[in-house]
């Protein structure tokens, strides 16, 4: 869609989960307001209108879910056996997937998103996580170890769940990032106190109605929506919370790291990125334009591995350039209800201004704005924000759009000539979340996948994803890994245990 074209507004779908308002938060098993009164409003980002007024979670109602969550932890959920523990996220599972238009809807709703997006990629891949460490649930054990201490000894080790699980979740991509840790502490045998982002709480509560019907234990999951500052905070702080896993902001992260010594907490963190995303001049055109496009571009940028640096061997860039605004100007952008759309909004109007002003100081700094970059408008009057797939040209590695996360749907493009030159390009930056390389030469892949100072790298493709592979950063892109046998590491401890026999 052009930058002049307005971004038009199908008619609005509400699932008959919103008809109660306000939505409560869920605090052992039960449906509860918050101790203060206070709600807070969420909202459509594709129209500016209110969706549904929600509890918000203050110190006192995350001290009550934490409680809640030990009792279980130590009591009833300490009790079930690793066969049901499976059983009910296979059930949890079930529930999402005969749900799953629904959990589609109040994404897009909440979020903005593509409904094509979450109802093939997003809510299934959410699912699969329950799946998948369901799996795990009955293959979590320790070992025998032979020992050499004098004397006659047994040794083994004991693999056991770390606890009370604080998970704290972004608004980007809201349902699968909560079954990001929600899945593997329940596996684990952890209870869990979810606070879901202030811009995205509907599908979190709506999962909560889920878990509740799956049968889990009151107070093995509950979910409180919640300021960062306040709720986030406080679970981040909280001397009986075992461990923290959050995904968000850098800055964010460090605050948790420094609020988690009071009791030493694990902490787990999957922060931001400045994903270069590399085309040599074997590639695949045919697949690198629309590759290159998409690694950024979708969830509207709003994505913290997206491939936001574009790096292109000087003889192809000119015409993979132009190749790369002809596709990018072709995206159709609108709400996200309407199955035609390929890239929703902004999430609201401070993220618009966010991006907006990194594209000024591209502007400023000299890059060359190729194609977007202006607020597309919309055919109501609501205060939606939509920006448009924008291209940035003549950018310098030093410029400031060139370093830091914008978050928005803003490519910046630059030239190099040799492998060595980008492999040093795409390390110099505070990030290392992930990379892309497109090539046809194996041999420069693997080299350049080595290279990278990156936890995940994609080769031919982009954003590609499954439960089985981690999915975590280096530097100040975080530490931890969600998904796969790696992410159970977070939520159990070993316990060393001697047994002497004579």
């Amino acid at each position: 869609m052009s930058q002049s074209t307005n971004v038009s507004q199908p008619p609005s779908t509400t699932p008959p989960f919103l008809n109660d308002h306000p939505k409560r938060m869920l605090i052992d098993g039960n449906w509860v307001d918050s101790i203060s009164g206070k709600t807070f409003e969420t909202h459509n980002p594709a129209t500016g209108k209110t969706i549904a007024q929600v509890a918000e979670a203050g110190r006192e109602d995350i001290d009550r879910a934490v409680k809640a969550a030990r009792c279980a932890f130590t009591g009833a959920w300490a009790k079930v056996k690793p066969s049901r523990r499976q059983r009910l996220l296979l059930r949890l599972a079930e529930l999402m997937d005969e749900h799953a238009d629904e959990l589609a809807t109040l994404e897009v709703l909440d979020g903005g998103m593509p409904i094509t997006l979450a109802r093939k990629a997003l809510i299934p891949r959410a699912a699969e996580l329950a799946r998948y460490y369901a799996g795990w649930a009955t293959k979590i054990h320790g070992e025998t170890i032979d020992n050499s201490a004098e004397g006659d000894f047994f040794s083994y080790t004991l693999r056991e769940p770390v606890g009370v699980v604080g998970a704290i979740v972004p608004w980007n991509s809201p349902l699968v990032t909560s079954m990001w840790k929600l899945a593997p502490a329940l596996a684990a045998g952890c209870t869990v106190v979810l606070k879901p982002a202030e811009q995205t709480p509907l599908t979190a509560l709506r999962l909560g109605e889920l878990v509740l019907e799956a049968d889990f234990p009151p107070g093995v999951v509950n979910i409180c929506p919640g300021f960062g500052p306040t709720a986030g905070a406080a679970l981040a702080e909280h001397t009986d919370v075992d461990k923290i896993a959050f995904t968000g902001a850098y800055e964010t992260g460090q605050s948790i790291v420094r609020a988690s010594t009071g009791n030493l907490k694990r902490v787990s963190l999957e922060l931001g990125g400045k994903s270069p995303d590399i085309i040599f001049a074997d590639a695949d055109l045919d697949q690198a334009v629309p590759g290159a496009a998409w690694a950024i571009f979708r969830l509207s940028g709003q994505i913290c591995c997206g491939g936001s640096r574009l790096f292109v061997e000087k003889k192809i860039y000119d015409r993979f350039i132009s190749d790369l605004s002809k596709f990018s100007a072709s995206i159709v952008v609108g709400n996200g209800l309407d199955p035609e759309t390929q890239m929703g909004p902004l999430i609201s109007r401070e993220q618009f201004e966010r991006v907006d002003g990194y594209i000024q100081s591209g502007l400023e700094e000299g890059a060359r704005l190729v194609s977007g970059g202006r607020r597309l408008l919309t055919n109501d009057a609501g205060g939606a924000y939509f920006m448009p797939p924008t291209v940035f040209d003549d950018v310098r590695p030093d410029n400031k759009i060139a370093r830091e996360e914008i978050f928005g749907p803003v490519i910046c493009a630059i030239p190099f000539q040799e492998l060595d030159e980008v492999v040093s390009l795409s390390n110099n930056t505070r990030y290392g979340l992930a990379g892309g390389v497109w090539t046809r030469d194996v041999r420069k892949a693997h080299a350049v996948a080595k290279a990278l100072q990156a936890g995940v790298v994609w080769v031919n493709c982009f954003n590609v994803m499954d439960a089985a592979m981690p999915f975590g950063g280096y530097k100040m892109s975080g530490y931890g890994r969600e998904s796969g046998a790696h992410a159970l590491e977070l939520y159990t401890q070993v316990k060393a245990v001697w047994i002497k026999l004579g």
